[in-house]
């Protein structure tokens, strides 16, 4: 399927998904407008980036991309993705690894990023058992994330599905990690960390409820 110049491949899978989130449509929007209206060069670390929709805006608008996802399937899946949208040969690393344990290596070899974009799970496991929680590790990784963009990121976009998780309290868990990391959100550029739900619209009218989103922008 064709999606605003790029190709997706689309198959069944046990867990009843096909490949193609449309809910991300809106946070792709705003990705694609940040990285295009960016005044520097945009290195974007994107996590649990599964079939690679994010990542496929992100190097389209001219960004350079790390994806990052445990499993070996989504990742050969994303890169599937990236032929068939004429970016094979597009600056995108391909990363089969649990995403704590890859921030922290990152931290360690002094790379360093301008834009992160993540969508945790509320639980799952990593390519070597790694146990994630959504509610227990989400801070811990949100402070490694904004060490690697040394607390001035271009850009923080993080989608989460949830059940019960506003978008407010998605909000304030970005929120106090900026303040952990000594910097104040409305300091760097932008009066507040925006929130908002993530809807599911068909033509017909009929709507479903899909997680939540939270930005920032500088």
């Amino acid at each position: 399927m064709r999606h605003d110049g790029l190709v997706f491949e689309l198959r069944p899978t046990p867990a009843g998904q096909i490949g193609f989130f449309a809910e991300q449509i809106e946070p792709w929007r705003q990705l694609k407008a940040a990285i295009e209206g960016s005044a520097r060069p945009v290195r974007l670390l994107n996590l649990f980036a599964y079939t690679g929709g994010a990542t496929l805006v992100a190097a389209a608008a001219g960004a350079e991309v790390t994806h990052v996802d445990a499993a070996r399937s989504p990742v050969a899946w994303a890169r599937r993705n990236a032929e068939l949208s004429g970016l094979a040969a597009a600056p995108i690393r391909w990363i089969v690894d649990d995403a704590e344990a890859f921030v922290g290596r990152e931290l360690r070899r002094g790379r360093r990023y301008t834009a992160i974009v993540l969508d945790p799970p509320s639980y799952g496991h990593g390519p070597r058992g790694e146990r994630w929680t959504l509610a227990e590790h989400l801070p811990g990784l949100l402070d490694g994330c904004l060490a690697l963009a040394d607390g001035r990121p271009e850009l923080v976009l993080m989608t989460a599905h949830t059940e019960g998780l506003e978008p407010k309290a998605l909000a304030e868990l970005l929120r106090a990690a900026f303040v952990r990391a000594g910097v104040s959100p409305s300091s760097i550029g932008a009066p507040r960390i925006a929130a908002e739900s993530l809807v599911l619209r068909a033509e017909s009218g009929a709507s479903a409820p899909a997680g939540a989103l939270v930005g920032w922008f500088a």
